[in-house]
C-alpha cells in the first residue's frame, strides 16, 4: 500500500508527533509511505524512519492579502495535484484543518484515490477565517472519510460539516520515546533530591500556564521540596517570567525550554499537570502517563478525559477553578502513596494508545475504503494480526534538489537525525 500524509509542516508539535510516529510504523510494517509539508524540511524537528519518503513542496508563508493567498493556495493545490497523479498513492491523508481542504480540492476527479482528512483540534477553539471555514463545511464531504481524536470532535464534523464517514482514532503514543536534539538537563534550582512538578507545551496562551503558575504559587509554602518545571517555548516566554519574578518564584520554577530528550524529563518528575483552556488530545499527558507520572489535569473539551480516568490513573478537575485545581495538585504531592498508586495504573496508556493498537485502527480504515486486495500481495512482508482493534464509526454512514514537479524533495533521514526547528512549538 502507497500512503500519503499531508501536513503543513514537522516542526515540534503534537500533530507532528503523531504523524512521524505513524509514518514510522507503517514503513516498519513494509508501507510506501511519503510525508509532504508546505514548509521546508528545514523546519523538521521529529526522526522519520529512513524507509520514510519525505517531500517539501516549499510553499508555505504567509500572504500579503486576500489575493495574494487565493494565488498561493491555488498554487498548493496545483503542485499538490501534480504530485497525486505523478505518485499515485492508494491512501492519501492531511492532518489539520487546511491541509484537509488542500487535499478535498487536489483530489478532485482523481476516482481511484481514497482520501482522508484529520482534525488534530477541537474545532471551535481553533476558528478559521471565513473562506476557510465554508470550504471546510462544503468539501469535508468530498473526502472517502474524516478522523477525529475525539467523539466530542466527530460530533462536531458530523453535524456541522459535509462529511459522511466519519470515525473516531486516538493519537498512538510511541514509548519509548526517541531522542532528539535538543538535549536539556535539569536546571541548578532543581536539585536530584527535590520534587518535580511538571508541564509540556508551547508558551502560549491557549495553554493557560498562568493557572499552573498561580496555583503552584498557592501551594509554593507548604510544599518547600516541590519545583515547577514548564517545558516549552513560545511567545509567552517573557510574560511568564515576569509574572514568576513577581510572585517571588524564581527559585522555585523553571522553564528550560524545548526539550528533544523527553523521556528523560518524565522520568525525572514526580507528577504531571495540565492546564490548558482547550486541547484537541494532548501527547504530553499520554506520553507522561505511559511513563509511570501521575496526572492532575483540567476537564477542557478535548482529550482529558479521554486520557485520564478520573481516580484510577489521575485526576480531573473543572477549568477556569484554580482552587480546585490546587486542591488536586495538592493532594497529589502530599500523599507519596497515592502518586504511587495513580503512577503503577498510568502505564497502562503504553497499551491503551500504542502504536501497534492505533496503527492497527488506521489500517483497519485503510482496508474498509481500498478494499483487503490492497493489501492481499502484503501479506508476506507484514505476517498475519490477531484481533484486530475496530474503528470507532461515529459518521452518519456508519539541501534538497528541485524535482519535475516544481518541488523539493529531501534526503531521507535516519532515525537519529533532526534538522533545526524553524518555528519552536508545544508537545500537547
Amino acid at each position: 500500500m502507497k500512503i500519503l500524509l499531508l501536513m503543513h509542516s514537522l516542526s515540534a508539535g503534537g500533530a507532528e508527533r503523531a504523524a512521524c510516529t505513524l509514518a514510522n510504523f507503517w514503513a516498519g510494517r513494509a508501507r510506501e509511505v511519503t510525508i509532504v509539508t508546505l514548509a521546508p524540511v528545514s523546519a523538521d524537528f521529529y526522526p522519520l524512519d529512513r524507509r520514510v519518503g519525505r517531500i517539501s513542496l516549499d510553499l508555505a508563508g504567509a500572504s500579503r492579502h486576500a489575493l495574494h493567498g487565493l494565488w498561493q493556495n491555488a498554487r498548493r493545490v496545483l503542485a499538490l495535484r501534480r504530485l497525486l497523479r505523478s505518485l499515485r498513492p492508494d491512501v492519501a491523508l492531511a492532518m489539520m484543518s487546511t491541509p484537509n481542504v488542500l487535499l478535498a480540492l487536489a483530489s478532485l476527479w482523481l476516482p481511484a484515490l481514497q482520501t482522508i482528512g484529520s482534525e488534530r483540534c477541537y474545532p471551535p477553539h481553533a476558528p478559521l477565517g471565513r473562506l476557510w471555514h465554508v470550504l471546510r463545511r462544503r468539501l469535508y464531504g468530498r473526502l472517502s472519510a474524516m478522523v477525529a481524536l475525539t467523539g466530542e470532535c466527530a460530533h462536531w464534523i458530523e453535524t456541522r460539516t459535509s462529511a459522511s464517514r466519519v470515525v473516531v482514532i486516538p493519537n498512538a503514543i510511541a514509548w519509548p520515546l526517541p531522542d532528539t536534539p535538543p538535549q536539556r538537563s535539569l536546571p541548578r534550582l532543581c536539585q536530584q533530591q527535590r520534587k518535580r512538578l511538571l508541564a509540556v507545551g508551547r508558551l502560549d496562551p491557549v495553554k493557560n500556564f498562568d493557572a499552573l503558575i498561580g496555583a503552584f504559587a498557592r501551594l509554593a509554602g507548604a510544599f518547600p521540596d516541590w519545583d515547577l518545571v514548564i517545558l516549552g517555548e513560545g511567545p509567552e516566554r517573557a510574560r511568564l517570567a515576569s509574572t514568576i519574578g513577581r510572585m517571588g518564584l524564581v527559585q522555585r520554577v523553571a522553564m528550560p525550554g524545548v526539550a528533544g530528550n523527553i523521556a528523560y524529563w518524565y522520568g525525572q518528575a514526580d507528577l504531571y499537570a495540565l492546564t490548558s483552556l482547550s486541547e484537541g488530545f494532548p501527547n504530553a499527558l499520554a506520553e507522561a502517563m505511559a511513563h509511570g507520572v501521575p496526572a492532575v489535569s483540567v476537564d477542557c473539551n478535548t482529550g482529558p478525559r479521554d486520557i485520564i480516568r478520573h481516580g484510577i490513573d489521575g485526576l480531573l478537575v473543572p477549568p477556569d477553578d484554580i482552587a480546585a485545581l490546587s486542591d488536586a495538585l495538592a493532594r497529589v504531592m502530599g500523599d507519596s502513596a497515592l502518586r504511587a498508586q495513580l503512577a503503577s495504573r498510568a502505564t497502562q496508556a503504553r497499551e491503551r494508545f500504542s502504536v501497534e493498537k492505533i496503527g492497527q485502527m488506521w489500517e483497519t480504515l485503510f482496508v474498509s475504503l481500498c478494499g483487503s486486495q490492497v493489501l492481499a500481495h502484503e501479506a508476506g512482508h507484514v505476517g498475519s494480526h490477531d484481533g484486530k482493534p475496530e474503528v470507532s464509526p461515529t459518521g452518519r454512514h456508519g539541501v534538497s534538489r528541485t524535482g519535475r514537479h516544481g518541488v523539493s524533495h529531501a534526503g531521507r533521514q535516519s532515525g537519529n537525525q533532526s534538522a533545526a526547528m524553524k518555528d519552536p512549538a508545544h508537545e500537547p
